[in-house]
């Protein structure tokens, strides 16, 4: 049985903000969220980074906190149509978030973006934004989870399966992307973050965390 292509964002802008709403129903909902946590840590003029940007979502969603404490974000994502496409408060910048030189910082988000890194990749990413966190901000991360074992697993995957249709999304569509994302989507395993990583949303096996610095 063929298991068709990777999945890859490239190419993709025009087709980004509908689709994560309709494969993801929680996704205005913990965006929301994050910009809420985020307003927390951001002081005024401070300095934000937006890791793996696409077309602006947490831009957009940061946008009054930024206008109203005078905070410059940084947007970074490697698909150039992406960037183009950014719709959002900052300035974004066509870049590979695990190589890029970060200057010191109040607030790094990362929208769900680390379950795309390569395993080794995410954990030095994390320690090298750990070492540029500004005392008093935060980094913010919205992930995918690896479930935990046994019969819930079973059923956040018929949770997750389930909202998607909810939602409208064609079920073949739905099980080809899947298959697309083998090996290339890789869920954080828990406690990858580190012991100081709080949790702060929770969604089927899509969670979010706080670390402060």
């Amino acid at each position: 049985m063929s298991q068709g292509h990777d999945w890859t964002f490239h190419g993709f802008a025009g087709e980004f903000d509908g689709h994560v709403r309709e494969q993801l129903p929680w996704y205005e909902l913990a965006s929301a969220a994050m910009g809420l946590i985020a307003r927390q840590y951001i002081p005024k003029e401070g300095k934000v980074y937006d890791l793996g940007a696409s077309t602006g979502n947490v831009g957009r969603v940061l946008a009054p906190t930024l206008e109203a404490r005078c905070a410059r974000l940084t947007a970074l994502d490697e698909c150039p149509d992406m960037v183009e496409a950014y719709n959002a408060p900052g300035r974004a910048l066509r870049a590979d978030i695990t190589r890029f030189d970060y200057k010191p910082f109040d607030v790094a988000v990362a929208f769900l973006v680390f379950m795309f890194l390569a395993v080794p990749a995410r954990r030095k990413l994390l320690a090298r934004l750990r070492q540029q966190l500004r005392p008093g901000g935060a980094i913010i991360i919205f992930d995918k989870l690896v479930p935990p074992g046994g019969y819930p697993a079973t059923v956040l995957a018929r949770l997750t399966w389930a909202s998607k249709l909810d939602q409208g999304a064609e079920p073949g569509a739905v099980v080809r992307k899947e298959l697309s994302l083998s090996g290339i989507q890789r869920p954080l395993y828990p406690g990858e973050l580190g012991e100081d990583a709080v949790e702060v949303f929770r969604f089927g096996d899509f969670a979010g965390w706080i670390i402060e610095g």
